[in-house]
């Protein structure tokens, strides 16, 4: 396992405003570094589906989908069972996908003075972001504090993370029900922005919660060292996404897949054919490259932002078919590596592996 996979290649740069394509052509140069070993971090692992490193220790918080439980994982891989969120509920005979999901530690939690964690979740009634309280050692007092985005078996996002400014950005799906996306008054098909307390971050686009419209499932959300965010989303029957999301835009769905020639719409920076690769899950970014972990896809995208900031280079893929379906993905504070974790193995058959970036 501590043998690094074989590279497979893909990926050719966008022309005239397209986006790129996964899967044409030959890889470009390894600027800002690229894999060069994975290894087993721990395992006995029920699907992981959040990561999240807590500010000033080697440690970070592992969320559980099926079982929700959460897991304290220190960096030399030894974990301890710290609790469990209520009410996450997930349902392997009807397929539901939704369950305990993203996790993100106050950026200023120290276990003492801030102790606050928050989570997302599906319950039997709909998704909700709350709060939890952990001093190092266990989870207490569960908080909801945005509560009602609507839910179903499939299209609930669930990615939640802090940041730079201080807010937490919340990912939410369309939840099956695509005409939510284009509607600014729903929470669903956005990714959106929000206090500690679960109001609308000051500044917003519309005074409202919401930060960007028109999405589908959007799982991975990550900045970039301008600042920048980043965002995959699983799409339909053609396309998957890759966007460079910015406050207010319209990102398309359902009036588009992929690229779009409508009016208001703004297109991604990378598509990936579903079944070519793609189903991209969760994303990290190490040294202006982004790396995006997928599904059916089986495999870990390399995806250089390009020097304007604004579009992105060619891609290649590392590990194709070598660990299943890959899903949390988190960068490793102070340090260029990435853990990553498989997913949907079985119950206590999934990993995370940590991957060096040289």
């Amino acid at each position: 396992m501590a043998a690094l996979t074989a590279v497979a290649a893909v990926t050719a740069l966008g022309v005239s405003g397209a986006p790129a394509t996964a899967g044409e052509g030959p890889a470009g140069p390894r600027a800002g570094g690229a894999p060069s070993g994975i290894s087993k971090l721990t395992g006995e692992l029920t699907t992981p589906w959040g990561i999240s490193f807590l500010r000033g220790r080697d440690a970070a918080l592992v969320t559980e989908r099926d079982t929700a439980e959460v897991w304290k994982v220190a960096l030399d891989g030894a974990k301890k069972k710290v609790g469990s969120v209520p009410n996450a509920v997930w349902h392997k005979q009807t397929q539901d996908k939704g369950g305990l999901l993203g996790v993100a530690t106050s950026p200023t939690w120290n276990g003492t003075t801030d102790k606050d964690v928050f989570f997302m979740e599906t319950t039997a009634t709909d998704n909700r972001v709350v709060k939890m309280r952990f001093d190092g050692t266990r989870l207490s007092h569960y908080t909801p504090i945005l509560t009602g985005i609507v839910r179903d078996t499939q299209h609930n996002g669930g990615q939640i993370a802090f940041g730079p400014d201080g807010y937490l950005y919340v990912a939410t799906g369309d939840a099956q029900k695509s005409r939510l996306a284009q509607d600014k008054k729903s929470l669903n098909g956005k990714i959106l922005r929000i206090t500690r307390n679960g109001a609308a971050a000051p500044g917003n686009p519309f005074g409202t919660r919401v930060y960007s419209y028109g999405h589908r499932n959007p799982q991975g959300l990550a900045w970039d060292r301008a600042g920048r965010l980043w965002s995959t989303e699983i799409g339909a029957d053609a396309w998957d996404e890759l966007n460079l999301v910015k406050p207010g835009r319209n990102y398309g769905w359902p009036t588009c897949e992929g690229a779009c020639r409508a009016g208001g719409m703004t297109n991604p920076k990378m598509v990936w054919k579903p079944e070519e690769g793609g189903v991209p899950a969760q994303i990290a970014i190490v040294n202006n490259v982004i790396y995006a972990s997928t599904l059916s896809g089986h495999r870990l995208w390399r995806v250089p932002i390009d020097s304007t900031g604004q579009d992105v280079g060619r891609a290649t893929a590392y590990y194709k078919n070598a660990y299943g379906r890959l899903r949390a993905l988190v960068k490793v504070p102070g340090a260029d590596q990435l853990w990553m974790g498989t997913s949907d193995r079985g119950t206590d058959k999934d990993l995370i592996l940590k991957v060096t970036i040289k």
